[in-house]
């Protein structure tokens, strides 16, 4: 085949696998220049646009090449300016922001996951403000809570929340223009709109829109100019009457190099946390995963898979595994089939009642400190992380209250203990060793 139909084919996998925003900013100017002894030679129109690919894309990028000529391929990449300026003369549409369309009562929003709904949120103690906060910001849209900040660790029901909005308002208002997306594709379309001086459609677009939806803004702290555009657009929406719904890992507050007209702005409407899921949510969660996947899901069973497994991400996965294995073997769904999956058998027990005094002990035996220390004033990190831990397994636990949290630990206030059951929370989607800790010191209690 020739270099141009070779091209167009490895483009057309890369369009699939990558979302539209990051296909438009990094592949679409690119082309095949060369392939000479086994040597794929590819053109970038920028030094920044080759870093990048080099950076983030590459393998993907090398491995499709392969693919498509049917034998291991090397990759160079190599500037070539050329393709900019002819982009720059005969500009392409740029593709909206978030695969922005124009909403009918039979077309769905491109990025609005359909099973996303508030009829498939599981709700509980630790999500219900939030739940009742995007409810009603879905019934009276830019006049409920404008806007509406969500923020909590990894896994919680943020992304669910957010598209459950747009799912409700397109429900009513199949025509409203919903945007959503995430900050990185944001941050990729201004990059492109830049290059291609079409800053002016750009903004056309965006602060058009009736329902901005933005997950993990927290991204764009520290970038100057996608703040910059942020800041307007966010105007621009909340002018017309719009609604803007956001999520982020942490609140505004503690969102380090987010300028602080944009901290105002997140805090001008409603801030809601949204705490990792309970043993009876998780079960809960399970059980609505279960019947969309048409598995047959016994509640003993889910109870079972609950109490070992704490992030709602791993149970989704656990539950394709389940599934997989239940076809493959054709068997039903049975404990000794769960246990075996977990790892290890898990008996009933009669949960006995724990002391506060016993987390403390606890944590301070695994980690090797005095109880003195980690109630004393000195903030040695060692120390810190102990504390924090001590803190979290107290509130996640015993479900003591904040106040009383903070007593335990050498009275301290209510919002120290807040912030450390959050750190924690957080640390703990992203870091093996704390899990590891942390489970080590549950298990000794």
């Amino acid at each position: 085949m020739d270099e141009k139909t070779f091209w167009n084919k490895v483009l057309s996998r890369l369009k699939k696998t990558y979302s539209r925003p990051i296909f438009q900013t990094w592949f679409i100017n690119t082309k095949v220049i060369a392939i000479k002894e086994n040597t794929a030679i590819i053109a970038c129109p920028s030094k920044f646009v080759k870093d990048t690919i080099e950076k983030k894309y590459f393998l993907i990028l090398k491995k499709t090449v392969s693919e498509v000529r049917g034998e291991k391929t090397k990759l160079t990449l190599k500037v070539q300016s050329s393709l900019l300026s002819q982009e720059v003369k005969k500009p392409k549409p740029l593709g909206p922001l978030f695969e922005e369309e124009v909403q009918t009562a039979q077309k769905k929003p491109a990025y609005l996951r359909p099973e996303f709904t508030f009829l498939n949120f599981a709700v509980s103690s630790t999500n219900e403000l939030a739940y009742a906060a995007a409810t009603a910001v879905a019934k009276t849209p830019g006049k409920a809570y404008n806007p509406l900040f969500l923020y909590g660790g990894v896994g919680v029901g943020k992304t669910h929340l957010m598209q459950a909005i747009g799912n409700e308002i397109l429900k009513v208002h199949p025509n409203l223009k919903v945007i959503y997306g995430v900050s990185e594709d944001f941050t990729n379309e201004i990059i492109t709109a830049i290059q291609t001086k079409t800053t002016g459609s750009f903004r056309k677009r965006y602060r058009s829109a009736k329902v901005l939806l933005i997950d993990d803004i927290q991204f764009i702290a520290g970038k100057t100019a996608v703040q910059e555009e942020f800041f307007h657009t966010f105007n621009a929406i909340q002018r017309i009457g719009g609604q803007i719904v956001l999520t982020s890992d942490k609140p505004p507050a503690e969102i380090a190099k987010l300028e602080q007209r944009l901290r105002s702005r997140f805090e001008g409407g409603l801030a809601i946390d949204i705490q990792p899921p309970d043993f009876e949510l998780r079960t809960a969660i399970l059980l609505i995963k279960a019947k969309q996947q048409n598995l047959e899901l016994p509640m003993e069973i889910a109870k079972t898979i609950a109490a070992n497994i704490e992030s709602t991400r791993r149970l989704e996965g656990f539950l394709v595994r389940l599934k997989t294995e239940t076809t493959f073997r054709k068997t039903p769904i049975d404990s000794e089939l769960v246990n075996s999956l977990l790892g290890k058998p898990k008996e009933e027990v009669v949960p006995r009642k724990i002391k506060p005094q016993e987390i403390l002990k606890s944590v301070a035996q695994v980690n090797k400190v005095k109880i003195s220390e980690i109630k004393g004033p000195v903030r040695k990190k060692h120390l810190v992380e102990s504390r924090h831990i001590s803190m979290y397994l107290q509130r996640t636990l015993l479900k003591l209250p904040l106040m009383e949290i903070g007593k335990i630990h050498g009275d301290r206030d209510h919002t120290t203990v807040m912030h450390a059951v959050e750190k924690i929370a957080n640390k703990l989607s992203t870091s093996e060793d704390l899990r590891n800790k942390v489970s080590l010191i549950k298990s000794s209690i």
